[in-house]
């Protein structure tokens, strides 16, 4: 077919298609967008200053792609209630139900109707974007344990590139090269591929270049491709979030060349980029982070990096009294950078120790505001932490792909590598502030703080080697169904409860999505973990998996809805903020216990499987809950979670390991012990 054919025959079929949105009912689960299948066709003549030269352009999709629909009202509230309907007595629910039919046949109705017209006004971009910006900028918690997540690295297979000053050098390089191949629009497109064969070939990509941005999206779903949004992108890279009282903002200034280091608790900047915005040599940047690696300057005694530890509005006080006593020209330094590379000197004992360093470290030796940080142990252990109002996982697990993929087959240098013979001392700045005593008692006042919060974070792992994703597939049930079921049986087990639960699914499938929830705990699993917890013996080995795939069945219908923005918590969460910014009471059903309690999510949940990535954490979003990071693995599947003092979070994990014990048995055939 000729490209002019395709893109007549696109042009004709285009509106209605985008309208029904049945493409991604074909889509599996989750892994709609952190699973991408991608085949990375690096072309000769990338050279030093790219990863690869892309034959469609970076964002060719993103003006065509399908907006995020508004659910519609009637479909939120029935799934709100099936929501609710695990975690309430029945005179509970019966309230919850009366005010939920209220709300949607009164203020509800009229509510929705001005978001769905507000949404028609604003075709540039989603309806749940700019609320979703507001609400984290405008929340005043620290962004430590609140709000920035940690993905860790695996190791570089070669044990010798792990040296720090060697992996610290590759990955600014690879890290560089990304941002350079990403501006000249030369970064492979984010895609879906379905069918691979078809749409993962050369021959496609040179036909569908040529396919108009207005309508390319559709050109990628007649073979069964799906683009993702890539709007997030542009704010990797020379972005920082910046404290203001009430509500932060976000700064991304291109124009910054150079990259912010930090070691000791002092902060470095070098330019990685000359004044023609080349990559400079490998060897450099080796010469450079060498030098701060020998730099003999002790710890400050009052470390700038803690303050962006602190709650907004303190730091926000406090960054104007540094600005005030002569210091905006350092923090623009900061502002501006490239990213932030902090070198730790602590050599890692094991993956707790490498979750709670690179989930919070020491508050000293890190800028939580920058758009993410590549964190470097001594021993070349290596994660990214990163700021979580200007984007999602999707974007910086892209990149973290990327770099991974690029140090560990194309490295810069090795172990054997000399650094340049340069002038290290003029290239490399050590910035200094002048701090008054407000500021240096603000400063030991973020220290206190930070020591108090973190001090009550416990962090522990599980790994279940009895079976994954294979044998689950085999048996036709969800991995991560039987997951989520797992944390529902093992929170049972341990508490008598069934509570609140979020999963994140993104809604990068759409243009300006963010996430969407999926909720866990179901009838369905309720059913079956009582089942299996309190009443084993009066089900039968074939009864107990029909209860398996009910909830599997079940699990997929709620990650498939989620996936096509078909939830309900962000559609319930825009109405309320429209009510909100007009000024108008809130009803009822934003009022009611129900409402409050399925928003405090005591089992905060989120998966991702990578080549690239070696676990993955955050902490409990309330301080009564669980944050659950979990992967399915081929043949086993793992757990890092971390808990504050009213859970205990090492029995929690003996009670999912005893409850994926018992669904593989049933799943083998035999009954439960």
């Amino acid at each position: 077919m000729s490209s002019c054919m395709m893109a007549g025959l696109i042009s004709t079929q285009y509106n209605s298609t985008l309208s029904k949105f049945k493409w991604l009912r074909n889509v599996p689960a989750l892994s709609v967008l952190t699973r991408t299948r991608r085949r990375y066709s690096s072309k000769e003549g990338a050279g030093i200053e790219y990863l690869h030269k892309s034959v469609v352009p970076t964002m060719h999709y993103q003006k065509s792609l399908p907006r995020l629909p508004v659910p519609k009202l009637e479909d939120t509230i029935r799934r709100y209630l099936a929501a609710q309907r695990p975690l309430l007595n029945d005179e509970q629910y019966s309230n919850t139900e009366k005010v939920a039919h209220d709300f949607q046949s009164g203020v509800g109705k009229q509510l929705h109707e001005e978001l769905v017209a507000l949404d028609k006004n604003n075709k540039h971009t989603s309806y749940i974007s700019a609320p979703w910006f507001d609400m984290y900028l405008s929340a005043r918690e620290s962004v430590v344990l609140n709000f920035n997540p940690f993905m860790s690295f695996n190791p570089d297979p070669n044990p010798e590139y792990n040296d720090q000053l060697v992996r610290a050098t590759n990955m600014v390089c690879s890290a560089v090269r990304f941002m350079k191949t990403l501006r000249a629009g030369l970064l492979e497109p984010e895609v879906f591929h379905l069918n691979p064969a078809k749409s993962d070939t050369d021959s496609f990509k040179k036909l569908i270049r040529w396919v108009p941005p207005s309508i390319s999206w559709f050109g990628a779903y007649m073979v069964n491709a799906y683009p993702l949004d890539m709007s997030q992108y542009f704010r990797l890279f020379n972005s920082t979030r910046i404290p203001k009282y009430k509500r932060d903002e976000l700064l991304t200034d291109d124009k910054g060349r150079h990259l912010l280091v930090v070691r000791r608790g002092n902060l470095y900047v070098f330019d990685a980029l000359d004044r023609d915005g080349s990559l400079i040599k490998p060897a450099e940047v080796q010469a450079h982070l060498k030098y701060i690696l020998s730099d003999p300057t002790k710890a400050p005694s009052f470390p700038l990096g803690i303050l962006t530890s602190e709650n907004r509005d303190t730091w926000a006080g406090l960054r104007q009294k540094l600005m005030d006593a002569g210091n905006g020209g350092a923090l623009h330094l900061v502002d501006s950078a490239l990213f932030c590379l902090c070198l730790d000197e602590e050599v890692m004992r094991d993956h707790i120790h490498i979750s709670h360093n690179m989930l919070h470290g020491d508050g000293c030796n890190r800028w939580y505001d920058k758009s993410f940080s590549i964190i470097l142990a001594k021993d070349g252990q290596a994660a990214i932490n990163f700021e979580h109002s200007w984007g999602d996982g999707v974007a910086v697990l892209r990149f973290q792909n990327e770099v991974f993929k690029d140090t560990t087959e194309k490295p810069l240098v090795g172990p054997g590598s000399q650094p340049a013979a340069v002038d290290s001392s003029s290239a490399v700045r050590r910035l200094e502030f002048k701090l008054t005593d407000e500021l240096k008692a603000g400063i030991a006042k973020a220290k206190e703080n930070f020591q108090a919060a973190v001090s009550k974070l416990t962090i522990d792992a599980m790994e279940f080697k009895k079976g994954g994703k294979e044998q689950l597939k085999k048996k036709k049930l969800s991995p991560d169904a039987i997951s989520q079921l797992a944390f529902q049986m093992g929170f049972l087990r341990q508490y008598g409860q069934t509570v609140a639960t979020y999963e994140s699914c993104s809604t990068a499938a759409f243009k300006h999505g963010r996430t969407e929830t999926i909720r866990p705990a179901t009838i369905h699993t309720q059913r079956c973990a009582k089942a299996f917890i309190e009443r084993p013996g009066q089900h039968s080995v074939e009864q107990l998996q029909g209860l398996l795939n009910e909830c599997s069945k079940y699990h997929g219908q709620l990650t498939k809805e989620a996936a096509m923005g078909q939830g309900f918590d962000r559609h319930l969460f825009a109405m309320r903020y429209l009510a909100n910014s007009k000024g108008m009471a809130l009803h009822g059903l934003y009022k009611d216990p129900a409402y409050t309690a399925i928003n405090h999510n005591i089992l905060s949940t989120s998966t991702l499987t990578s080549p690239a990535v070696s676990l993955g954490g955050f902490a409990p979003v309330v301080l009564d809950g669980f944050g659950v990071g979990y992967g399915v693995h081929d043949e086993w599947i793992g757990c890092n979670v971390s808990s504050y003092p009213s859970r205990n979070v090492h029995e929690f994990l003996k009670c999912v390991h005893k409850s994926l014990e018992d669904i593989f048995t049933v799943l083998d055939g035999k009954p439960i012990n």
